[in-house]
């Protein structure tokens, strides 16, 4: 597809996760970018990418990111952390635009807050197994104690829209008690789907502060579009978002309505995404 813009600071970003946790990182980019259209794709066919294999997470990225070039975005955002732990050298490797992702923004977010180095790393099984936050960490602050826990089930409530339920509730306390005599002051919310439990976290755990990588990772958008020049001259564009997913838009856009507060104009299911790469 050729390009549609004459100035690529027309042109979207473009944003990819497993399925609806992405929006948290989409959310806080639309409050701090207000001006930037955002191109969203939910593999909600894959999903959750937290029990696959490595090459097989690789190559879900490498297709989502195709998708999303051939729509002529002029930045990446990897907004899910399973993703960002398995494809992101892979991906800088094999596509020209400018990248961020999750984990970069979570790890400078906990160095930022911890005092006393003890921190917490929560995320999918794909995600802990790398150890890539807990071996970020450590780079920075060689003497930390970093404790990681797999917590799968999350994803899937979110998805399934029970973060209310009163089950979600005694799993999340299930999955917190190896943290509670842990003394950790820093808990880092390390896959995007995650948020929408803080507050179910944060009870269980009252006087850790929790990072959502989200917000670190929308400064880090503003910066990389500052430094290539790609800042939107278009005072409408944050009013053109688009939603695409890879299965069931309708179970998206009601899940995105209640998470957004507001409805989305239309989510279109993609159908050229995956190319068997």
């Amino acid at each position: 597809m050729g390009q549609q813009h004459s100035d690529i600071r027309m042109s979207p970003i473009g944003m990819f996760d497993s399925g609806i946790g992405g929006l948290t990182v989409m959310q806080q980019v639309m409050t701090l970018l207000p001006h930037e259209q955002i191109l969203y794709f939910g593999d909600t066919a894959r999903l959750p990418y937290g029990e696959k294999c490595s090459e097989t997470i690789a190559r879900y990225a490498i297709e989502n990111t195709i998708f999303l070039m051939d729509k002529n975005i002029k930045l990446l955002v990897v907004a899910c952390n399973t993703a960002s732990a398995h494809s992101m050298n892979k991906l800088k490797q094999l596509f020209n635009v400018p990248m961020v992702d999750v984990i970069e923004s979570g790890v400078h977010q906990a160095v930022l807050t911890t005092r006393n180095q003890r921190i917490g790393v929560l995320g999918t099984r794909g995600t802990i197994q790398s150890e890539v936050y807990k071996n970020a960490l450590l780079l920075v602050l060689p003497e930390a104690t970093i404790i990681s826990i797999a917590c799968p089930l999350f994803t899937l409530l979110v998805e399934e829209n029970f973060s209310s339920h009163p089950a979600t509730k005694l799993i999340v306390k299930e999955y917190l008690a190896p943290l509670k005599n842990q003394e950790i002051d820093t808990l880092i919310l390390g896959c995007t789907h995650f948020p929408l439990l803080a507050s179910l976290i944060q009870e269980e755990l009252p006087n850790t502060t929790i990072v959502d990588p989200a917000v670190s990772c929308a400064s880090n958008v503003a910066k990389l579009l500052r430094s290539h020049n790609l800042e939107s001259v278009d005072p409408l564009g944050g009013r053109n978002h688009q939603f695409f997913v890879s299965d069931d838009p309708h179970k998206f856009k009601n899940l995105a309505t209640s998470f957004l507060g507001h409805t989305l104009p239309s989510v279109e299911k993609a159908t050229s995404w995956s190319r068997g790469l």
